[in-house]
């Protein structure tokens, strides 16, 4: 009797896919002494079937030996594709003058790692960060000895040529951006166009020659060459202002939210440039 249970459960195991573990548990009941086994009555003993009583071992159903379904596109290709995806850019300027660093992410948290060696742009360049939310990184070295003109011309010609190539065909953006920021008294209006003709119209009226070490002249002259390099047309109008520190400071901040709404994307463009003859580069 007790070779006939043996093989009744082995035939069990290997219909089932049952544990013999669950069989012998399952014919060890009172009724082992009549080799009832529930494996001979047909229908093979199911793990979560077994005990329940006090004392017997009870087990939780099989988990699913199936693999999930995974997408066709694999994880690095998803990464690759947001890679191409960021409108991000690096230049990188020498001169015998200047050595000048400039990366751009449009598509940033507003970060901004700047050491220009001119202590006013670099508080300017922050500006255009957080209020752009660009991540903006600048790293210069010029000859500041004699002044701060050509660093500050080489980052601004930098700036543009990497804004420009961060905008690529410049498809799908908004194009246009208008924007005015008051700061204190002062209060300036900038507008702009990525429109790939470059062009300044600026007036502004600042009291100081200097602000600190930085030229005050050079606010203009850094907006012309960014100007220039990028294919923008920039408008600058001081509506009101006495003090030059909130001139220039409201200025940038103006420049940096225009830029950040010419450069959003436009929905309803759908990825198509926004001209009638189709294109906004300058080549």
């Amino acid at each position: 009797g007790k070779a006939r249970m043996e093989r009744a459960c082995a035939g069990a195991k290997a219909r089932a896919g049952t544990s013999a573990v669950a069989c012998a548990v399952a014919c060890s009941r009172s009724d082992r002494r009549t080799g009832s086994c529930r494996a001979r009555a047909g229908r093979p003993t199911r793990l979560w079937e077994v005990g329940g009583g006090r004392g017997e071992l009870s087990f939780a159903p099989r988990a699913s030996t199936e693999s999930p379904s995974v997408s066709a596109k694999g994880g690095r290709e998803e990464e690759e594709e947001e890679e191409e995806d960021l409108r991000v850019a690096l230049v990188e300027r020498k001169t015998k003058e200047t050595s000048v660093f400039v990366k751009i992410n449009l598509d940033g948290t507003g970060k901004c790692d700047c050491a220009s060696g001119v202590p006013f742009l670099d508080h300017m360049l922050d500006q255009i960060a957080s209020h752009g939310l660009f991540d903006v990184e600048v790293k210069a070295e010029g000859d500041i000895w004699i002044d701060d003109h050509h660093t500050t011309e080489d980052i601004a010609l930098a700036f543009g040529q990497c804004l420009s190539r961060a905008l690529g065909t410049r498809a799908g953006i908004q194009r246009f951006g208008d924007f005015s920021a008051p700061l204190d008294e002062a209060l300036v209006h900038v507008v702009m166009d990525l429109s790939g003709r470059p062009h300044l119209s600026c007036d502004l009226e600042i009291p100081a020659e200097r602000i600190g070490t930085f030229q005050t002249e050079m606010v203009e002259h850094f907006f012309q060459s960014l100007a220039n390099t990028s294919g923008m047309t920039l408008h600058i109008r001081q509506l009101a202002g006495k003090n030059s520190h909130h001139i220039v400071e409201a200025t940038f901040k103006a420049f940096a939210r225009a830029l950040r709404q010419a450069c959003s994307p436009d929905p309803r463009r759908q990825g198509a440039v926004a001209s009638s003859k189709g294109v906004l580069t300058q080549s």
